[in-house]
């Protein structure tokens, strides 16, 4: 209405002013603006029924995209279908390893290529619902955010023990954390969390028990290791900030705005109950090294990928802060590969010849959410083999760029 009536005026006052030439541009400079405004407001968000698009619709190379979804067919990831031995051949190393969460077996190949947030490329089974291990860890971050975005952490430099009064940040060492080493990995926490000990979590592969129990602790924020139990760590913080469960925050906050399916689960682990305010909850881990973490479908994937592609937005409301959607792709200090538990590809060293803008959140197994702001595009991957995925994301590049 507000532009309606400018433009209106606007076109009164080139009607009755002899100054035509300098007004004309005038008046095609606001239509511009206009019609970047109206534009933008016309993005599109599926509703309960996702559209399809030709690729030609969206002035894609139909080829290029073809090659891509038929290489991403033929690039299934080698881990086992049975993912507890998987697991358990993964790990074994791990001093006292054990499954304490849900697993099941997976699907085979799945993905989706979200254009202009339309469907213009999928293969496999979109709706099966699967496990998709450290790709929990972005919406882990997510519940984080809206922590920061509703002011019950203040900031995240903020120490944790300020927010978690139990043994569980005290010490010399542990009392230093801060939210954003939990973060960005990069904690160094040590401790015992539901029965795991922290050291036992991808030792080195020199040394023995004893050295790994009395390894030096680096100073929180300086080394990236990559580590579940302190990710778990961080999602039994959040739950004491919350004071519900991590899973009713996520769908209340996220899931169901953006129209997710009901068949997204987020599990923790057989012992990971701990009591809140009188009430039994599960604190959820942020991936499925020990089984458990977030079990969803393809199409609720593409979904949550398309709020961090609108920076936040859906439709009408603004469910993250655009400044939490900024501060996961800065690179950390420790390690510039790694945001707020999204990867980045700083440098180009995880997939070359990809724009360093790009981010993604990745689990084992090849599974992948894929932010391309540059392209308007979110890919999704399931059961990827890794050292493919850079050339399928190539290809849908090119199909984009390639006329």
């Amino acid at each position: 209405m507000f532009f309606n009536c400018c433009l209106v005026y606007l076109l009164y006052i080139f009607d009755n002013n002899k100054n035509k030439p300098m007004l004309k541009k005038l008046v095609l400079l606001f239509i511009s603006l206009y019609t970047i405004t109206a534009q933008a407001q016309q993005q599109y968000f599926p509703d309960a029924e996702w559209q399809v698009k030709r690729p030609e619709e969206l002035k894609m190379n139909k080829k290029l995209l073809d090659s891509a979804v038929a290489l991403a067919l033929r690039s299934e990831n080698k881990v086992d279908t049975d993912l507890r031995i998987a697991n358990m051949k993964s790990y074994a190393r791990e001093p006292g390893y054990e499954i304490n969460g849900p697993m099941k077996q997976r699907g085979g190949p799945a993905g989706l290529v979200i254009k202009n947030g339309y469907i213009v490329g999928q293969w496999g089974d979109v709706n099966r619902v699967d496990m998709t291990f450290s790709v929990t860890k972005s919406y882990l971050s997510t519940v984080a955010g809206l922590a920061i975005d509703n002011n019950l952490i203040k900031n995240v430099n903020d120490k944790v023990n300020q927010y978690v009064w139990d043994e569980t940040f005290e010490g010399e060492h542990n009392s230093k954390i801060t939210w954003a080493h939990l973060l960005t990995q990069s904690s160094d926490w040590s401790g015992n969390l539901f029965g795991l000990n922290d050291w036992a979590d991808r030792p080195p592969k020199e040394g023995s028990i004893d050295d790994w129990k009395n390894r030096k602790l680096f100073e929180p924020g300086t080394v990236f290791e990559y580590n579940d139990v302190r990710v778990n760590l961080l999602a039994y913080a959040l739950l004491q900030v919350w004071r519900k469960p991590l899973p009713v925050v996520l769908k209340e906050k996220i899931m169901d705005p953006i129209g997710a399916s009901t068949t997204w689960r987020w599990y923790g682990y057989e012992n990971s109950f701990v009591n809140v305010d009188g009430q039994m909850m599960q604190s959820v881990s942020g991936g499925g090294h020990h089984g458990g973490g977030i079990f969803i479908n393809t199409l609720d994937h593409a979904r949550f990928g398309l709020l961090f592609l609108r920076n936040g937005k859906w439709k009408n409301q603004q469910l993250l802060s655009e400044k939490w959607i900024n501060a996961v792709q800065q690179p950390s200090v420790p390690y510039k590969n790694y945001g707020y538990m999204w990867w980045l590809n700083t440098g180009q060293a995880q997939m070359k010849n990809i724009s360093p803008n790009v981010y993604f959140a990745l689990g084992y197994g090849g599974n992948y959410i894929i932010v391309d702001k540059e392209h308007d595009l979110v890919v999704v991957a399931r059961w990827m083999d890794d050292t493919k995925m850079g050339d399928v994301l190539n290809l849908i590049i090119q199909s984009i760029e390639v006329k």
